[in-house]
C-alpha cells in the first residue's frame, strides 16, 4: 500500500482548514456565538494554514519548496495553538483572576497601534474567559488546538517525507 501524494494530503490539509472555518462561521452566525478577539486571532491562523496547504498542493514543489512549505505549515499552526492556548489559559482562570471585559476587536483595531492593539487583546479580556461551547467536554479553542496540532504535525511529516 502506498500513502496519497504530497499534492493530495496538502489539498486534504486544506479541506480540514475550510471545513474548521465553515464551523466557525456556522457558530457565529447559526448558533449565534460573537467571536472573541482571540478567536479571531485562531481564524486567521486557521486561513493562512489553509492558504499555505493549497498554495502547496498547487505548486508541487521539490525539495527545497516541500521545506519551505514544512516551515510555514509549522510557523502557521504553532501560531494558532499558541493563540488557542492562552484562550484556554483564560477560560480556566479562576473567576477572581479573570481580567475585566475590554473593547471588542473591531474597536482595538480602529483606535490602537497595531502594536498596542496586538498587546491588549493578547492578554485577553473577561469575554475571552467565558466557555460558550463544549464538545466532549473540550471548549472550542481546545479544538483549535488539537485540529491545527494536527495539522501542522501532519503538514510538516508530509511535506518533509521523501516521495
Amino acid at each position: 500500500m502506498t500513502l496519497a501524494n504530497k499534492r493530495l494530503l496538502n489539498f486534504a490539509g486544506f479541506l480540514v482548514c475550510v471545513s474548521m472555518m465553515g464551523f466557525a462561521l456556522y457558530a457565529q452566525y447559526g448558533l449565534m456565538l460573537e467571536p472573541c478577539p482571540l478567536c479571531v486571532f485562531q481564524r486567521i491562523a486557521t486561513i493562512l494554514l489553509g492558504l499555505v496547504f493549497l498554495i502547496a498542493a498547487l505548486h508541487n514543489p521539490g525539495k527545497l519548496g516541500s521545506r519551505i512549505y514544512a516551515v510555514l505549515i509549522a510557523l502557521a499552526a504553532g501560531d494558532g495553538v499558541a493563540i488557542a492556548s492562552r484562550h484556554v489559559y483564560l477560560q480556566n482562570l479562576p473567576a477572581d483572576r479573570v481580567p475585566a471585559c475590554g473593547p471588542g476587536f473591531e474597536y482595538i483595531m480602529e483606535n490602537f497601534a497595531l502594536f498596542d492593539a496586538l498587546d491588549l487583546i493578547f492578554q485577553g479580556s473577561g469575554e475571552c474567559a467565558e466557555v460558550v461551547w463544549r464538545l466532549f467536554g473540550l471548549s472550542m479553542p481546545t479544538w483549535v488546538i488539537i485540529g491545527l496540532g494536527g495539522l501542522g504535525i501532519a503538514g510538516v511529516w508530509n511535506n518533509l517525507r521523501k516521495a
